[in-house]
């Protein structure tokens, strides 16, 4: 194999390993934290609705204060819920307030979900196509010495 084809296999390679293979981490983590957080307010609007069919006035609960430590705790009113909507910001909200912004905000995270996905697709689609073309020029490498 002469010494320009090893060149250009070694920048293709470097391609897809140094650029390519760390963008698409990159982008399966943040679409992984997307579907984390969907499950989240999908737990929450499990939760909601058990207060709601069972009419629940109280509630005890477990709450995770964070790293998996969780305390037990009493709800006395079970009418709002105190919501996380962003930027540090919570607001008291009604169960069906909550549930409204629950599906929407699902929604919008189902959305940016599918973008991460497409563009997940585009790379592994590069990372084939730089894979082929290497091979190709080996194929092509080969023929050229028999």
């Amino acid at each position: 194999m002469s010494k320009d084809i090893e060149t250009q296999i070694l920048k293709y390679e470097k391609f897809v390993n140094d650029t390519l293979k760390p963008k698409l981490k990159n982008e399966l983590d943040l679409r992984d934290k997307i579907y984390d957080e969907i499950s989240e307010y999908s737990k929450l609007n499990t939760k909601i609705e058990f207060i709601k069919e069972n009419n629940l006035k109280k509630l005890r609960t477990k709450v995770d204060l964070g790293s998996n430590f969780y305390v037990n705790a009493e709800i006395d009113d079970t009418e709002y819920i105190y919501m996380n909507i962003g930027y540090g910001f919570h607001a008291q909200l009604k169960l069906d307030e909550a549930q409204q912004y629950i599906e929407k905000k699902n929604k919008l995270l189902e959305k940016k979900a599918e973008k991460h996905s497409e563009e997940i697709a585009k790379i592994k689609s590069h990372i084939k196509l730089v894979l082929e073309t290497i091979q190709q020029i080996l194929d092509l490498n080969g023929q050229e010495n028999s």
